[in-house]
């Protein structure tokens, strides 16, 4: 019978000896805690991350490593649990926050499991501190953010030369208009010639208009502001990002077809970053088609369920096989200039907004890319 007694109490010797080795090694903080909330054990993890020594903690409510509101409410949790057996963390884990010994508090992703030991009812609390992945992951969409700035400030440097001669047209007509104005003016003043003055200078105010909404393109194009979803209308964004893409290309006779589905108008986006989607796939479908006997653009959007999307489709050369598997990573273009990071941009963007992008092989040759977007006339939190 001693024998007995000895064995077993050798052999809980020997489990709390493997217990506390896993303590020690195991990455993650862990602690464990009986049903009523005090702490049980404290891995070495934990003391690492909490600041706490394990004999300073033994004996105390794990609240102390909560902060408010939680802190409070943490021993109604348990007696709720208790008393109704509905989990809420239990086996499920969650994103939350911890406390510092120092007071400050840090983002945690705890998971908690139950076991039952010599009929009494435990808790492991396994805890990881991402606040570096946090800052790993807000750094990383700095540098996307950052990434896209450049990408239509290297996008904006090749339509240099082709904005300069846009916005050359309605600045020569307007030198015309007033030159012509001015000279009617010095001679004898009949109603005809005040209301060939009068349209004069009407159609120098809508040159003038004209000029102007081509630099407040440019301008918000370039912008670096802030990203902020709201419901926009599909149709204004599809215009002046079209309008923007097409400078220039007038010469090459490109044939446009936009097709908006009236139930799609709604989305919700952030205006600037789509019209630099569709700023780059219409641009890169123009560039496809340069050596194409038929140039034709077609344009083309369909509200399915909570989504649009939106089609771009070029008669060019299409896309070659050995690219096709990587064309949306970074630095990949079959161009023979540029970046590469036009479409890897359009998918972070697109993405962000909870959709995807994707091309298709076009049905007369050519490439058809698509995505998605929320549609606005629906609910979003």
């Amino acid at each position: 019978m001693d024998q007995q007694v000895e064995r077993g109490s050798d052999e809980r010797t020997h489990r709390a000896e493997h217990l506390r080795s896993i303590l020690a090694t195991v990455p993650d903080a862990m602690v464990l805690i009986d049903e009523m909330g005090v702490i049980l054990s404290f891995s070495a993890a934990a003391e690492k991350m909490f600041g706490y020594a394990e004999a300073e903690v033994i004996g105390e409510n794990v609240s102390m490593l909560m902060p408010s509101p939680d802190r409070e409410r943490h021993d109604g949790y348990l007696k709720n649990y208790r008393d109704t057996g509905v989990r809420k963390i239990i086996g499920i884990g969650r994103v939350t926050t911890a406390r510092h010994r120092d007071g400050n508090t840090f983002p945690i992703e705890l998971s908690v499991g139950e076991a039952w030991v010599e009929g009494k009812r435990i808790f492991t609390g396994f805890i990881h501190d991402i606040s570096q992945r946090r800052k790993a992951d807000m750094r990383l969409r700095d540098l996307q953010a950052e990434l896209a700035h450049v990408g239509r400030l290297s996008e904006m440097s090749t339509l240099a030369s082709s904005l300069a001669h846009e916005l050359n047209q309605p600045l020569a007509a307007i030198t015309s208009y007033c030159q012509g104005a001015a000279d009617l003016l010095e001679g004898e003043m009949d109603a005809e010639r005040q209301a060939m003055a009068r349209e004069a200078m009407r159609d120098t105010a809508a040159q003038a208009m004209r000029a102007g909404q081509i630099v407040k393109r440019m301008r918000d194009f370039l912008s670096h502001g802030e990203t902020e979803h709201q419901v926009e209308s599909l149709a204004r964004i599809m215009t002046e990002a079209n309008a923007l893409a097409l400078v220039g290309s007038r010469e090459h006779q490109i044939d446009v077809q936009v097709k908006l589905d009236p139930d799609g108008d709604a989305v919700f986006v952030d205006r600037i970053q789509i019209q630099q989607v569709l700023f780059n796939l219409i641009r890169n479908a123009i560039d496809a088609m340069m050596e194409s006997a038929t140039r034709s653009l077609t344009i083309t959007t369909e509200a399915k369920s909570d989504m649009v999307t939106v089609s771009i489709a070029d008669t060019g050369s299409g896309i070659e096989q050995t690219l096709a598997p990587q064309l949306f990573q970074p630095f990949v273009t079959s161009k023979q200039s540029g970046m590469g990071i036009g479409l890897s941009i359009c998918r972070t963007i697109i993405e962000a907004h909870g959709g995807r992008i994707w091309f298709e092989p076009g049905h007369d040759g050519g490439t058809i890319f698509r995505f998605t977007l929320p549609r606005g006339d629906l609910e979003h939190e």
